[in-house]
């Protein structure tokens, strides 16, 4: 009877959310006043909580255009960062050095979309949105093979950052696997008028391999955890766009059976993807009781699907890869992801209690990514409910896994040690990064740090956000009761961990 009451409420608001609720399209990243400009990102703050500055912005809508600003930057030695539409990064990969910086920002250097039926090819303009982009090669009888469940992003941004879905077939999940030709604008002499273009293939900005339209088959299946460590890798050999949710607190797993399916087969079936004072509280009952909620709420509207555009009525969902691929009406969803190779990070899975996705990723080796939903007080000094599980099962795969970070959405301490993870090719990296951009206009403290190992001093309460691990009990906050320990599973995580004893 509880569920059943559960049950009616959530249909009664949710008919009630329908009515009333609109969307509204967060502002533009980059603020500008008399005094200056602001960057921000779409999660409305930065890791270390501090404003992007720069004094000026471009906003270049052809290729001349975008030469003429780069070579503008060049002439005055001014630093560079290039903004996007959206700005979904949470590390400052946008933010320069200084306050009399320049931004370039895309957002409306994106008119140009052509496709290349014969040789399977599309090329776009750096600031093309994902959507964009996808409605575009529909349209044309073709279909992206891959790209981010979330599609609120420019071509430029998700293949600069390694945006993925989820596939170890073909080229692979990630975006840049697919890409065939490219174009770079980079600083040049003043014999060479400041700025030049490299093109790596023939094209023109970013030319992606497409292929004939086809429909995919999803179906999602909600059932128990046990075994989860014994399946996962079976199940991304089995489906092809597979992934799977977790949800410890309730013992379930939700593996997403996805598939190829002929064009002809009928389907128009389209994916719409879908707590303060609980952790105030520190209630984690709380929590537990919320996620079976939204697991009862999830499998009730099959997670988002709907099988002819309004509704989910029924497995399987059939509709084409450009309906089903991606989805953008959760704008600010905070995730935080890693990868981890397959052959290093199976052993210990049963401990990550917080997960939220594995995804399917070939990255050099077959490897899984994993995504965790947390969340962040808009105070920087109050610690999170259990953050020292999350620190710990973050230590646990950079550390001791030898996680790679995802670059448009780690935290800092993701980063930490990327140049030894990354072997030989992080040097050959380096080489060709010095020689596009040899006076590093394009660089900036946070890059400096993660690129050359210059970790950034430790402050008050910097384990809160990722910032820094703890070595000290003021890295957490003694205030509120979380103090320096080691890690419960793992004994070498740093940890900010709660102690009711000592508040």
């Amino acid at each position: 009877m509880r569920f059943s009451n559960t049950l009616l409420l959530l249909i009664l608001c949710f008919l009630v959310i329908t009515w009333t609720v609109r969307s509204v399209p967060p502002q533009p990243p980059v603020q500008c006043d008399q005094t200056g400009c602001t960057v921000s990102n779409t999660y409305g703050v930065w890791p270390n909580r501090t404003n992007c500055k720069a004094a000026k912005v471009a906003y270049p809508t052809t290729e001349e255009e975008l030469i003429k600003a780069v070579a503008y930057a060049s002439e005055h030695n001014l630093k560079v960062k290039t903004v996007t539409r959206f700005s979904g990064t949470i590390p400052k990969l946008a933010c320069p050095s200084g306050s009399d910086a320049m931004l370039i920002s895309t957002s409306k250097y994106n008119s140009a979309i052509e496709i290349e039926p014969d040789q399977l090819t599309v090329t776009a303009d750096s600031g093309v949105s994902l959507r964009e982009l996808i409605d575009k090669v529909e349209e044309a009888g073709f279909s992206l093979a891959t790209s981010p469940y979330w599609e609120g992003m420019s071509i430029g941004g998700l293949v600069s950052t390694g945006s993925h879905g989820s596939s170890w077939s073909g080229r692979g999940g990630s975006v840049h696997d697919h890409v065939v030709g490219i174009n770079l604008v980079v600083p040049a002499t003043s014999s060479k008028g400041y700025a030049k273009v490299v093109s790596i293939e023939e094209g023109r900005d970013v030319k992606l391999s497409i292929e004939k339209a086809f429909k995919r088959s999803i179906t999602y299946n909600f059932t128990s955890d046990v075994a989860l460590e014994d399946m996962f890798m079976e199940h991304g050999k089995k489906f092809e766009f597979g992934d799977i949710t977790w949800y410890p607190s309730r013992k379930t797993a939700v593996y997403r059976y996805d598939l190829r399916s002929p064009d002809d087969v009928s389907g128009n079936g389209v994916n719409d993807f879908i707590e303060k004072v609980l952790e105030t509280s520190k209630s984690e009952n709380g929590k537990c009781k919320t996620a079976d909620t939204t697991l009862a709420y999830k499998k009730l509207t099959g997670n988002g699907l709907k099988n002819n555009g309004l509704f989910f009525t029924g497995y399987p969902v059939i509709g084409t890869q450009g309906k089903l691929q991606s989805s953008g009406s959760c704008l600010f969803t905070h995730l935080h992801l890693e990868l981890i190779s397959l052959a290093r990070g199976t052993r210990d899975i049963t401990v990550f209690h917080s997960m939220k996705r594995l995804r399917y990723s070939p990255f050099q080796e077959d490897s899984v990514v994993i995504d965790f939903n947390y969340y962040r007080e808009d105070d920087a000094l109050t610690p999170r409910l259990n953050q020292d599980v999350m620190e710990e099962m973050e230590q646990m795969e950079f550390v001791k896994h030898g996680a790679k970070p995802h670059w448009g959405k780690n935290r800092n301490v993701g980063f930490f040690g990327a140049k030894q993870k990354y072997g030989p090719n992080f040097e050959k990296f380096l080489e060709v990064k010095n020689k596009l951009d040899p006076k590093m206009m394009f660089s900036s403290e946070w890059s400096d740090e993660i690129l050359f190992g210059r970790e950034s001093s430790k402050y008050d309460g910097c384990a809160l956000e990722g910032n820094c691990v703890c070595s000290e009990d003021r890295h957490c906050s003694p205030s509120k009761g979380y103090f320096w320990r080691q890690g419960l599973v793992y004994t070498q995580a740093r940890v900010c961990r709660f102690s009711s004893a000592q508040v």
